[in-house]
């Protein structure tokens, strides 16, 4: 074996290249990728045979809970998560206890994630009234994601409502924030259209113009700053429509609970584990949401992982808390998806690698080019599997999605030439880093 042979070669497999799928091996030295073609010479191979590789999938929406709420969720079950269903990097979210709205608390999750996390990872900083001023420095934090701006279903300091608390978040900073979008006031004019007892009035409460109107002022608000933003977890239509005449300032996302689920079926059989923010809306709203993302509106999915205990899960409406588990069911759901003509490979491959890296500038992530690191995720396009509870890592031990039949099977997630899960054994050794981002270099 020759000096420069390769530390790690796939081969065999469909490689998912910028210039399309190609049958080849992808070379592996330092945990960057050093080539794609024939490389018989390895000190180590992975037979990749009948199998897709696709770059590495990243959830760029992630609630993983540390510090604080370490009950639902970690840092560290939570990338377990993410590794069993082909996640390479998630960008995790500032709603813990203590917020991370501060230099200190940003790099407290830093330390707490490195080599700790079976993914690599970058970190929000949430925007309040008080640090605005100082947000133009925290989005430059290394490992940071940006700011993120919750409109409404917040508490406390993250919840930044009134128009002239956001457009002072807006002028502070030049990296793209990301937004929950809905309307704080509306819905808590509208707080009589809950039934006790009865989750499928969640989305009568926080109704369309709810979501609608909110994606109106922030994109009104943008515009006026000149500052890019991302809206999070599109529900509606009308919302998407909207975007796509904006599209010089905003990128949103779509989840894969709001493509799968439809209000009228998903609340009488699961209830309150149907329940999150904004809602699991109706099956036109579905299908709307495809439509658009035929289009090429939406740029990525995420997740929203937002994990409870089953114990919370169980009050009644609406003390019940709103948000599920979804980082390791993301993939599967989407593949599943994808075999039934809904979307191509292709656009799901932009969703979940190239498009994250153009709407954030991540630095050497996204796609599988000599040069970027040696994130991998592997699929059989013709496996089928079912979702079990066991199959889960995730602490809170549950998903909505539990007992669904799906084709196309995750078989491994590789992180920087690491094998972080293969054929659904996690690895031993977390090797997580923080994601570099051009903004933040």
């Amino acid at each position: 074996m020759s000096a420069n042979a390769p530390e790690l070669v796939l081969s065999g497999g469909t490689v998912h290249t910028p210039n399309g799928p190609v049958v080849a091996d992808v070379a592996v030295r330092d945990g960057k990728i050093i080539g794609v073609g024939s490389y018989p010479d390895a000190a180590r191979r992975i037979d990749c045979t009948g199998l897709d590789v696709l770059p590495g999938v990243i959830d760029s929406q992630v609630h993983f809970r540390e510090p604080g709420l370490e009950h639902k969720e970690d840092l560290e079950t939570g990338s377990r998560a993410a590794v069993m269903g082909g996640i390479t990097a998630v960008f995790e979210m500032p709603n813990t206890n203590p917020n991370t709205d501060t230099y200190d608390r940003v790099n407290d999750k830093l330390t707490r994630a490195r080599h700790r996390m079976f993914c690599d990872h970058a970190f929000y900083v949430g925007a309040t009234a008080d640090n605005a001023v100082e947000l133009a420095e925290l989005e430059r934090i290394p490992g940071t994601a940006g700011v993120k701006i919750f409109m409404g279903a917040s508490t406390g300091s993250l919840l930044v409502a009134e128009d002239e608390q956001l457009a002072r978040v807006l002028a502070h900073g030049r990296r793209r924030v990301a937004i929950h979008a809905e309307d704080e006031a509306r819905m808590n004019a509208r707080k009589d259209f809950r039934v006790e007892g009865d989750p499928s009035s969640h989305p009568v409460w926080r109704d369309d113009e709810s979501a609608l109107l909110a994606t109106k002022r922030i994109l009104r608000l943008a515009r006026e700053a000149q500052r890019p933003i991302h809206i999070l977890h599109i529900t509606t239509p009308a919302e998407l429509e909207l975007i796509a005449q904006h599209r010089d300032i905003a990128t949103c996302e779509v989840t894969p609970q709001h493509l799968t689920l439809a209000a009228e079926e998903a609340y009488p059989r699961i209830g309150t584990f149907a329940q999150m923010n904004p809602p699991i809306r109706s099956g036109a709203h579905r299908d709307g949401l495809f439509h658009w993302l035929r289009q090429g509106v939406p740029d990525v999915l995420g997740s929203d992982h937002a994990p409870h205990t089953l114990e919370e899960k169980a009050k009644p409406y609406p003390a019940s808390p709103s948000g599920m588990p979804g980082v390791q069911t993301l993939l599967p759901l989407m593949l599943d998806h994808v075999a039934k003509g809904r979307l191509t490979l292709e656009r799901l491959i932009d969703m979940t690698s190239a498009g994250v890296q153009r709407v954030f500038g991540l630095v050497g992530k996204g796609r599988i080019a000599t040069g970027y690191d040696a994130d991998f995720t592997v699929i059989d396009r013709k496996g089928r599997f079912t979702i079990t509870d066991d199959w889960l890592e995730s602490r809170c031990g549950w998903s909505p999605f539990t007992g669904m039949e799906l084709e196309g099977r995750v078989i491994g997630t590789i992180v920087r030439g690491h094998t972080a899960m293969w054929e659904a054994q996690l690895s031993n050794e977390a090797v997580g880093e923080p994601l570099r981002f051009a903004g933040a270099l």
